[in-house]
Order: structure tokens, then C-alpha cells, then sequence
């Protein structure tokens, strides 16, 4: 039987009423409701209901004909909603609340503000200009483009003089390709182009062929606690960097390595005319207080969030993703790299970021349901690790880690809620995060801890084994541990220590590894801020795991070196794109320099004989571009670390002067 009666009804209206459709108000809330108890039959007898409380119930959906066509305000707080296409049945709704709806993303706001026209609300924000925006500006772009799809690839594909059941055999792929290809805006809402894509479409083949529109389409396919911290809408984000954006005044190009007389092979040019770079948005979202003042605040770590293999963030039309998390000063941001949009932007006024890692969980929802969510780890001065669930929007727990500063953090590739963090207390601890319930409980413990002899500054989990070794560039060394959890020792020293050329050739232990990653699953690559420049290592060959002595001293085997910048600069970090075999680095000028190593890799993983007298010189070093800023240009520039995204489309580069600088490849 149905919780709800006609006699509840009447003693939950504000009100009480003495007649169904005398009542004006409603509060159901907190009654632990679910979709199949809003029965559509007496709901209809509310016709003149204008505010309706549905919050803190268990609701997943809304049933498609409850027929209140007066209804003005409508909040659905804390509920389990996934879909909220069923609300244009209220179409007066003035006002929509559906907070901590955790599976509702931005894509669903847009739907709701395009199928609501008299939508002024939502969430307790005036979203007036925004909405006009999606219902008219969207709307005529997307109807151009599909259009013009339509001309250009589908036209010509009728009979001259066709019928209804030519138009229909060619909907179906028309209403396939057009969803594939008609892309506008931001990646983080594809969803929802897709879906008004699709409207469009089949609106166009009705009026323009005389096809029978579908009216009642099918559903969409799914794709898939400290005051001072705090979250801010894209729009509140996108207000505050419009203010602080700093645009080139003077885009130089693209320059190779000036080499003194060293002629480039063909292969060689090819490979860098292949990786031209596009200057696309130079941001200034990290800013402490938003202050449009602020070149000082130093940007520290960003990484590409990963796809998820079903869920509303993943996009079909890119095989790669276009948001990129950002960490420096107080905030955390995730940037969509094709726009130059802050999608969301976390602070923690007393916090100073300077790492971030993604992972994927599997989450379990209500009815033993399960979805997988991208989380967001930062960590940073404070020695705590946030954990944010960013589908949600939602930070929604902490791990106090360490008692000093955390370095850097990162997740196992194998299991995803395995965290390490490494911190100024030369310590490598590894984590078990948990998986949070849908109250966001959850139970994080400590599994091992790394004992270091200096403060880790980068670690890499061996790919061959990232189950059983941690390598770690630290401020005296490069070291490495056994991880292997099946071992009782929860504390652990070093297994070895890796010896590296110094300035004079001479095998050293002591020197400072401020950059480490592997290009493979051998190839290490690292450096080393006193030699000025960056070595490229077997693992394989320097590490031989049968050893039995703890705190071996082992010789790298070098098989490069790769020539950078003279600098004794520190933490100007490095990193890799293993699909592409790509090296990259920044300088303290600027400049990125890039290392196309794929006529290598097949060599060293073969070669048996000493390395190349001869250092590899960068296939291509992008000049930072001539930037000002309130009348002024940005000098001494800091690349302080550089990534791409796993397919090498875009290059985030962040910067010692508050500066994210997103290029793209053309």
C-alpha cells in the first residue's frame, strides 16, 4: 500500500486542509518516499497545488503524469534523482531546488533551464541571463549546425522525389551521426548537447521532410566540514576568472632547439612539424581571493581526469579527456581545455596545494545499484588529503596523513582506492581510502609506511610490477621500496639507492631528483637539478629484484642523456606521454621543452652496450608567449610542471606567476 493517503495529504498542507484541491502548500518531506509511491491518480486531484516539498525522501525519478498544472516551487533536496527531463510537466515552475541529488550533473541544469521557461530559480540562484542563453544562443547555434550537418553529408542521400519512408530509413543514421559530430561548448556538457542535439534533429526532419516527430522520445541512454572550505558554481567561477584572465598580446611562434650547425633528420621534422602547438587560454583562476592582482601565487600540479567507462562525464566524440584538475595556493580547479572554462573551483582559505590524483570508484547507490565516479584527491602544506567526489560537487571527507607537509600523492593503477602520499616527514605512507556509502561514510586506514633518509619530492609506481615497487626522487637521491602487502613489516627502509653521473662524471648518491617518470614500462626518466640535465634510465637493468640486502647502493644505467636548460633551479618537474613517447619539461624562462624519443625506445630495449656520448636535444622547445597583464608584461616566468593529456591533444603548462597556460595540438 502507498504511504501516501488522501488523509496524509490533507494533514501534511500548510495549511490543513479539508479538500485536496483547496491545498496550496505541501510538505512531504522526510516521509522515506520513493518514485512508485507519487500516485499519479490522486496527485491529480491537486489542482491548485503552487508549492510542493518533496525533500529527504529516497525518490530516482518522477512518474510522467502527476498533473499539478499549477505548480510554481518544487524542492527535491536530498534525493536519489538520475534524470530530470519528467519535470517539463510542470510547466509554471518557477522555482527548482534538487540539491545533494548526487547523480544530477550540470548537463541535468541545462535540460531543466531549456525545458522550464519560466524557470527563474534554481538552486537558490538567479539563473535568468543563463537560461536565456541555453534556450535561445544554444539553441540557434546547435539548430545551424545541424542543419548544415544535414546539407552537407545526408541531402543528397534522398531521391528527388522521395517519400516518408525514405526520410525514415535515413533518420537513424542521420540521428546517430549528428549526435557523434555536432559538438558546442564544454566537454562537461556533452551530455546535454547530445541530447538538444537530438531534439533539434528530429524537429528539423518533421518540419523540413514531413516525418512524424517524435513527441514522447525514449529515454536517454546512460553514458556512462571546516568553515573556511568552500565550492563555487561554474558561473560563480567563470564570473571571477573573466575578471583575471590574461591574454597574449603577441603569440610567438613555435620555435625548434637553436643546435649550433646540427642538422635535423627528415624524421625528425616531420615529428615536430606533427606536434605544432596552438596557444589557446592563459588563466589566472588560482588567484588568492580572486585578485585580479595576484602574479605570485605558484601553481604546482595538474592532471587529466581519466573517462569513465559509463556515467554522464564521459564524452563518446574525444577519445581522450578535455578537463584537466589544477592545484596551487588555496584552490583547486578543473579547467575544460578546449574552452578555457573553470568548471569548478574548491578553496580551503588555510591551505596551500601542491598535489592532485584522480581514481575511479565504484560506488554502491540505492537497491544495490553501483555506478562509477571520478574522485578527486588534493593534498598540500597542511599534510591532509581532500577527498572530493566531483560528479557532485561535493568534498566529502578528509584523511589527516601526515603531520608535515605532503609533497606529492598518487593512486595505485591496480587498485583504485590505494593513495600514497609523500611528505616532508620522510615518510611514503600508502592508503585505503574506502569506497563512500550513499551518506559519503567511509573508513580510510593506513596500510605501510616508507621510511626515507631525505624528503621524497616525486614517486612512480614501476609499471611492470606496481604491486611491488615504489621508486621515489627525493632531496638527496633516487630510492626505491618493496610494496608488497604480503609482507608483515607495515614500516619499511629503502630496498636501494640508485648512483647517478655528477658534474664531474663521477657515480653519486647525493644529489636532488626533483623530476621522475617512466616513458614505458622500463624507460625511467629523471632529474636531477644539480647536473642540469635529464637522464634516461633502465629500470630493469639498474634494479635486479632477486637481491636480498635491504639498502643496496645500485649504479642507474644511463641510456641518454637528454640536454636541457643550465638552471640550478629546483622542482621544475618533468613528466611523460607514454602512448606518444614523449618527454617534457619546463624551464625558469618559460619555455617547454620536448622530447619526441620514439626512434629511440626500440633500441634501448635491446641495446646491451654503453650509452651515446652524445645528448638528445629536444625536438621542439615552445618560447613562452609575450604576455601583460594590467598594462604590464609578465617576466622570469617558471614552468613548474607540464603535462599533456594521454593522446597528446593538449599541453597544460602551470607556472611559477599564477598562469595556466593551455596549448593545443594543431
Amino acid at each position: 500500500m502507498s504511504k501516501i493517503t488522501t488523509e496524509l495529504l490533507l494533514e501534511r498542507a500548510v495549511p490543513r486542509s479539508t479538500r485536496l484541491r483547496k491545498i496550496e502548500t505541501l510538505n512531504l518531506s522526510k516521509l522515506q518516499l520513493k518514485t512508485g509511491d507519487l500516485d499519479p491518480r490522486l496527485f491529480s486531484r491537486l489542482r491548485h497545488l503552487q508549492k510542493l516539498d518533496l525533500s529527504d525522501n529516497l525518490l530516482d525519478k518522477f512518474p510522467n503524469s502527476l498533473t499539478l498544472p499549477d505548480l510554481r516551487v518544487l524542492n527535491c533536496n536530498n534525493n536519489q534523482l538520475e534524470d530530470v527531463t519528467a519535470l517539463k510537466q510542470f510547466p509554471l515552475l518557477e522555482e527548482l531546488t534538487y540539491e545533494n541529488n548526487v547523480y544530477l550533473t550540470p548537463n541535468d541544469d541545462y535540460k531543466v533551464m531549456f525545458l522550464l521557461q519560466n524557470l527563474r530559480l534554481l538552486n537558490g540562484k538567479d539563473i535568468t541571463k543563463l537560461a536565456n542563453h541555453v534556450r535561445h544562443v544554444n539553441s540557434r547555434k546547435l539548430t545551424s549546425k545541424v542543419t548544415a550537418h544535414w546539407e552537407k553529408f545526408f541531402r543528397d542521400q534522398l531521391p528527388e522525389k522521395y517519400t516518408a519512408e525514405h526520410v525514415k530509413s535515413i533518420k537513424k543514421k542521420f540521428l546517430k551521426s549528428v549526435q557523434t559530430h555536432v559538438v558546442y561548448g564544454p566537454s562537461s556538457l556533452s551530455e546535454f548537447t547530445r541530447w538538444r542535439v537530438k531534439m533539434i534533429a528530429e524537429e528539423f526532419l518533421a518540419s523540413s521532410l514531413g516525418l512524424e516527430e517524435n513527441t514522447d522520445p525514449e529515454p536517454e541512454e546512460e553514458i556512462g566540514e571546516n568553515e573556511e572550505e568552500s565550492t563555487e558554481s561554474p558561473r560563480e567561477v567563470a564570473e571571477d576568472v573573466g575578471q583575471v584572465t590574461v591574454t597574449p598580446s603577441k603569440r610567438k611562434r613555435n620555435h625548434a632547439t637553436p643546435s649550433s650547425g646540427n642538422k635535423r633528420s627528415k624524421s625528425q621534422a616531420n615529428t615536430e612539424e606533427e606536434a605544432a602547438l596552438k596557444p589557446l587560454h592563459f588563466l589566472q583562476c588560482h588567484s588568492k581571493g580572486n585578485s585580479r592582482e595576484d602574479f605570485k601565487t605558484q601553481l604546482w600540479s595538474c592532471v587529466f581526469e581519466p573517462l569513465l567507462d559509463c556515467g554522464a562525464r564521459k564524452d563518446p566524440i574525444v577519445s581522450s579527456s578535455r578537463t584537466v584538475a589544477t592545484c596551487g595556493g588555496e584552490s583547486v580547479c578543473l579547467i575544460d581545455c578546449e574552452t578555457g572554462m573553470v568548471l569548478k573551483k574548491y578553496k580551503v582559505a588555510t591551505e596551500e596545494f601542491f598535489s592532485v590524483a584522480w581514481t575511479t570508484l565504484t560506488m554502491v547507490i540505492s537497491n544495490s545499484r553501483k555506478k562509477t565516479h571520478n574522485i578527486l584527491a588534493a593534498a598540500g602544506r597542511r599534510g591532509i588529503v581532500k577527498l572530493i567526489h566531483v560528479a557532485a560537487d561535493f568534498c566529502y571527507g578528509e584523511i589527516k596523513a601526515h603531520k608535515k607537509p605532503i609533497a606529492t600523492i598518487c593512486f595505485s593503477p591496480t587498485h583504485e582506492t590505494h593513495l600514497f602520499t609523500a611528505s616532508y616527514d620522510k615518510r611514503i605512507a600508502l592508503w585505503d581510502i574506502g569506497i563512500p556509502d550513499c551518506d559519503y561514510n567511509f573508513k580510510a586506514s593506513q596500510l605501510l609506511v616508507l621510511e626515507a633518509l631525505s624528503i621524497p619530492l616525486r614517486i612512480a609506481l614501476v609499471p611492470t610490477c606496481p604491486d611491488q615497487y615504489l621508486l621515489a626522487g627525493c632531496e638527496e637521491g633516487c630510492f626505491t621500496w618493496n610494496i608488497k602487502l604480503d609482507k608483515e613489516q607495515k614500516s619499511r627502509p629503502f630496498e636501494a639507492i640508485f648512483q647517478f653521473p655528477d658534474d664531474e662524471g663521477d657515480m653519486t648518491t647525493s644529489h636532488r631528483v626533483d623530476g621522475l617518470a617512466f616513458l614505458n614500462d622500463d624507460v625511467v626518466v629523471s632529474k636531477s637539478s644539480k647536473p642540469g640535465c635529464i637522464y634516461v634510465w633502465s629500470w630493469s637493468r639498474s634494479f635486479d629484484g632477486k637481491g636480498k640486502a635491504c639498502q643496496r647502493t645500485l649504479s642507474a644505467v644511463i641510456l641518454a642523456e637528454l640536454e636541457w636548460s643550465t638552471t640550478d633551479m629546483s622542482y621544475l618537474t618533468l613528466s611523460t606521454c607514454p602512448a606518444k613517447e614523449y618527454v617534457f619539461c619546463g624551464d625558469e624562462k618559460g619555455s617547454v621543452w620536448m622530447y619526441n624519443l620514439s626512434n629511440y625506445t626500440t633500441a634501448w630495449s635491446t641495446a646491451k652496450g654503453k650509452r651515446s656520448d652524445k645528448r638528445i636535444l629536444p625536438t621542439q622547445i615552445l618560447k613562452w608567449p609575450e604576455l601583460r597583464a594590467n598594462g604590464e608584461q609578465l617576466t622570469e616566468v617558471l614552468i613548474n610542471n607540464v603535462i599533456t593529456d594521454p593522446t597528446f591533444t593538449y599541453l597544460v603548462a602551470l607556472t611559477s606567476v599564477n598562469i595556466t597556460a593551455i596549448w593545443k595540438k594543431s
